[in-house]
């Protein structure tokens, strides 16, 4: 049963890669890698710091990620995908403001 199971999982995807990629599935990806790098960029940071750091260049990452990936998903219609798009979208902006606005008051 599990075997049958991960079978039909494997021809599954195999199916979903198996054709023609067009440019808006490259969009997509580009996206979804830049979504990725901020989990690679956090991590780095962190450990060259030897504690938990979120970078300002993790909100970027976040960002642009979260804005190719909601355009990808207007283009797609797909409306589950749109709304947690949106939703991290001004999440992303908000904490870069509230980054500057610090750095503002700081003076730096």
């Amino acid at each position: 049963m599990v075997a049958d199971i991960m079978h039909g999982l494997g021809a599954y995807l195999a199916s979903l890669f198996a054709g023609p990629v067009d440019l808006v599935v490259l969009v997509g990806l580009l996206g979804q890698a830049l979504f990725t790098a901020r989990f690679l960029v956090q991590w780095v940071a962190s450990e060259r710091a030897g504690r938990s750091v979120i970078p300002v260049s993790f909100w970027f990452f976040s960002l642009g990620g979260s804005a190719v990936l909601l355009g990808y998903a207007l283009y797609r219609r797909d409306p589950v995908f749109i709304l947690g798009q949106s939703l991290g979208t001004v999440i992303y902006l908000r904490n870069l403001a509230l980054v500057f606005r610090e750095k503002r008051e700081r003076g730096g």
